[in-house]
């Protein structure tokens, strides 16, 4: 599978824009073009950066589907969606650009007995995302539309959290769909307390001060 690690993290069902600059992706770029199914996966670089190629990745991604290529403000770029997740068996040489031999995760599967908690999830992540934007401007509001599907929208309310790669990563590795739910809303009860603490701060304080005692 052709392979972009990024500083960021794809989820299944959330959007992925990218623009190509450096000629391995730009070969790339030209084999998605003549593709039947444009597709590659995605993966968060643990250590270094993108451009270079001298960076240590992560072992979990997800796949995004091509859904368009064109240039944007003279850079050529790519429009696409995650899909399916997949675990990398081993990086093959980077000739012409990042390749490796991976495994798909089979699909989470949706149990309608889960509808009331993520109804309740929902409910969290709107309100959540109202607050942080109080803090300064968010990529996703809280009148985000979710798919009607149900786990394409608890991946959705992953996808649009205002918080770290890490945690990202960490909700791409749930075995299930009640592991997903209860995961992003251990996060989103934690920011909502962060967040809160934030507001509490005395002008001038430190709000790291006290983190030593965590």
């Amino acid at each position: 599978m052709p392979m972009f690690p990024l500083g960021t993290v794809l989820l299944p069902a959330m959007p992925l824009s990218l623009r190509i600059f450096e000629e391995r992706y730009l070969k790339l770029l030209g084999d998605l073009m003549t593709s039947e199914n444009p597709e590659f996966g995605v993966v968060l670089i643990e250590r270094g950066q993108e451009v270079g190629g001298s960076d240590e990745r992560m072992s979990i991604g997800t796949i995004a589907s091509v859904t368009d290529i064109g240039t944007v403000n003279e850079f050529y770029g790519l429009e696409s969606v995650g899909t399916q997740r997949f675990r990398v068996n081993a990086w093959l040489p980077d000739d012409p650009y990042p390749l490796a031999d991976i495994d798909f995760i089979e699909d989470l599967i949706w149990d309608a007995s889960l509808e009331p908690a993520r109804v309740h999830l929902e409910t969290q992540v709107r309100k959540l995302l109202a607050f942080a934007s109080e803090f300064g401007d968010l990529q996703f509001g809280a009148d985000t539309l979710f798919s009607d599907d149900p786990i394409e929208a608890c991946w959705q309310m992953a996808g649009v959290l205002p918080i770290g790669q890490l945690d990202q990563r960490d909700l791409l590795g749930s075995l299930s769909a009640e592991e997903l739910i209860s995961r992003t809303l251990e996060i989103v009860n934690t920011a909502d307390e962060t967040l809160r603490r934030m507001m509490q701060q005395e002008p001038g304080e430190d709000p790291e001060g006290d983190q030593n005692s965590q």
